[in-house]
């Protein structure tokens, strides 16, 4: 049967054997971005969810934080923070009295060049010298509380002070916190290391931290009860497509909106399957950078057996920001006993520089290495390299499959061409 993958914006053509079963290998269509997306983005905050407008919540004198995610995302900053500005000049707030937070969490703290990208120069301009990154290791990050599950919330001074808090993020779906999007821009954008280390340790491996799902799931729960703590009263989220543009815009209440936002993403990246997959094979595309190509691996283990195989396609040739993952993978140490050490807050020194859910991944790697068979097909990694993350290393799909095949005769098989973007559920 011809089937294929999508590889840097390419197809990679492959065959799988006859005697395999396909349950799943249709690619999602990429939905279309908006013709005009100033237009959506003023129709998302003229017509809020569950809140009244910014317009409504604003008033002379007010100090207003706008917290906007990092360059690991696609968010239009650049065409957000001057609408919404425009917003609150008109209700008597100047722009003396608005700051802007970068809510990167635990990730690097950007540059100011790298800030000017992220906001577009109209943004830039208009909040000189109230700009900045968030820093999860300061010194005069606030206690505001303790979630209903005992986490300390610590967050930024300037989102900690302010009178009224707006988020720009995206909505997307999300393995551990169901989508992303609504208070993440809070938890953990600018929540003290030491929070999210406690929030993300702590429920990370729960059952239902997974995608898709947001009641039941305390990972996301906890995110709320730090949102509703830092009293950001208003959000706004895009969903993008994989050529970066915008396809629909929600705002509004955080939590309000988020669903709606998390119910749009699953009409358009849910693929539902009857049963597990013996064999999934996952492409990383779109998400095929670094860290986030890890996304798709992660997802595929939701719907493949324990014992199974999972062919995971990334090109990592700019592998090294995963190097040091890759590193902590070939000790001897289990999945648990390196998750206790993390929630024991003995974090190996050469991850200490990196961000949590990047040492997160760590633990889901050892974890898959530990349930599946994983074959990486890769150009970017060394045969040694990918064996020290306990998975066999192929350098071409074809291959892979054939390999597969040789100790596998009848088997159930998904493939996902796009594995970055999508939800696999079986029902």
């Amino acid at each position: 049967m011809d089937l294929f993958v999508n590889y840097e914006g390419e197809k990679i053509d492959f065959t799988i054997p006859e005697e395999w079963n396909l349950i799943s290998g249709q690619g999602k269509q990429p939905p279309p971005g908006v013709a005009d997306p100033m237009e959506e983005l003023r129709r998302a905050l003229d017509h809020p969810i569950g809140s009244p407008r910014i317009e409504e919540m604003a008033g002379p004198g007010m100090k207003v934080v706008l917290l906007f995610d990092d360059l690991q995302r696609p968010t239009p900053a650049h065409l957000s923070l001057p609408e919404i500005m425009d917003r609150l000049n008109q209700v008597g707030v100047p722009d003396e009295r608005i700051t802007g937070v970068c809510a990167l969490g635990t990730h690097s703290v950007l540059t100011s060049d790298q800030l000017k990208f992220k906001v577009g120069e109209r943004a830039f301009s208009r909040l000189e010298g109230r700009l900045f990154s968030h820093d999860p290791h300061a010194s005069d990050n606030i206690i505001v509380g303790k979630s209903h599950r005992g986490v300390l919330v610590e967050i930024n001074p300037h989102v900690a002070t302010a009178d009224l808090i707006i988020g720009i993020g995206e909505c997307m779906p999300h393995p551990i916190s169901g989508f992303g999007g609504g208070f993440k821009i809070v938890m953990p954008g600018v929540c003290s290391y030491r929070t999210v280390a406690d929030h993300h340790f702590a429920w990370m491996r729960h059952r239902n931290s997974r995608v898709k799902l947001l009641d039941g799931n305390y990972f996301y729960e906890e995110i709320v009860d730090a949102g509703r703590l830092s009293r950001m009263a208003f959000k706004l989220d895009f969903i993008i497509n994989e050529k970066k543009e915008i396809v629909r815009a929600f705002a509004g209440d955080p939590v309000l909106e988020h669903k709606e936002a998390s119910r749009y993403a699953e009409s358009l990246y849910l693929v539902p399957l009857k049963r597990l997959a013996d064999v999934t094979i996952t492409s990383a595309f779109p998400l095929e950078v670094g860290v986030q190509a890890t996304k798709a691996l992660v997802m595929a283990g939701f719907c493949t057996r324990a014992g199974g195989t999972i062919i995971w396609i990334a090109p990592q040739k700019e592998a090294g920001p995963i190097m040091p993952l890759i590193k902590e993978m070939g000790s001897s140490e289990s999945a648990s006993d390196f998750h206790r050490r993390l929630a024991e807050g003995d974090i190996p020194d050469h991850l200490k520089s990196f961000g949590i859910s990047y040492i997160m991944q760590v633990v889901y790697f050892k974890e898959l290495a530990e349930k599946f068979q994983v074959v990486h097909v890769t150009e970017g990694l060394s045969p040694e390299q990918v064996e020290m993350m306990k998975y066999s290393y192929a350098s071409d799909l074809q291959e892979a499959v054939e390999r597969v095949a040789e100790k596998m005769g009848e088997a159930n098989v998904a493939v996902f061409p796009s594995g970055g973007n999508i939800i696999p559920e079986v029902r």
